[in-house]
């Protein structure tokens, strides 16, 4: 997703900067934990894996623009669970702020809402993961209906943040209404298709025993917690 400039402009832009130094400050709180908890240095290589798949999400993978932003396959919750809360969410700040920097310039003034966008329903996924997924369970053992509940989450997310900048920049008119609808529809299609891609790796890392154990990989991807 890209909020697309224009959309929220002038004073009202000064609230997407506090949402996203909140959004970055809890960040910073993720990765502080997780540095004490298995060392900086897998936090350091986990964020660089993870801003370089954000970067080819945003780069390589299709995208459309449709309604008020446009429609990407993110894999938050796939980040979320292979790598670890902290560096999925490094990864996508860095990842995002790299795209907009280096290729979609014209993204810069939006950077605040595009984070917060991406990073707020990250942080909401990371904690209904705790809640619906059993202690006993490791990551690459769970389900189905499990994913797709950590996909929506997410993607739901996404939707909301988007059509609340777009409310809150234009108001509400039956235009404004009917592309953030149209966003809204196109982007839940990903929701269908996460989960699955969710499965498909962690069936994959079920079968590389050698990541056991890695700093390259969450802990819980593995182990129970």
């Amino acid at each position: 997703m890209h909020i697309e400039p224009g959309l929220v402009d002038g004073a009202k832009i000064v609230l997407s900067y506090a949402t996203a130094a909140a959004s970055l400050g809890y960040t910073a709180k993720l990765a502080l934990t997780m540095a004490k908890r298995e060392g900086a240095a897998a936090l350091l290589l986990r964020a660089l894996f993870a801003a370089a798949l954000v970067f080819c999400f945003f780069e390589v993978l299709p995208h459309h623009p449709v309604g008020v932003s446009e429609v990407h396959l993110i894999l938050g919750s796939t980040l979320l669970l292979v790598l670890g809360a902290a560096p999925a969410a490094i990864g996508l700040a860095v990842g995002l702020g790299i795209q907009s920097l280096f290729f979609a310039p014209a993204d810069l003034p939006q950077y605040g809402m595009n984070v917060t966008t991406l990073l707020v329903p990250l942080f909401a996924t990371h904690a209904l993961a705790r809640r619906i997924i059993p202690p006993a369970t490791a990551y690459v053992d769970i389900g189905y209906a499990q994913a797709l509940k950590l996909s929506t989450t997410y993607q739901g997310g996404i939707v909301m943040w988007v059509g609340f900048w777009a409310l809150y920049g234009q108001g509400v008119t039956a235009a404004n209404l009917e592309s953030i609808g149209s966003f809204g529809a196109a982007y839940m299609t990903v929701v269908l298709l996460e989960p699955l891609v969710d499965l498909v790796l962690l069936a994959a890392a079920k079968q590389v025993k050698r990541l056991r154990g890695s700093i390259a990989v969450e802990p819980r991807l593995y182990t129970a917690a």
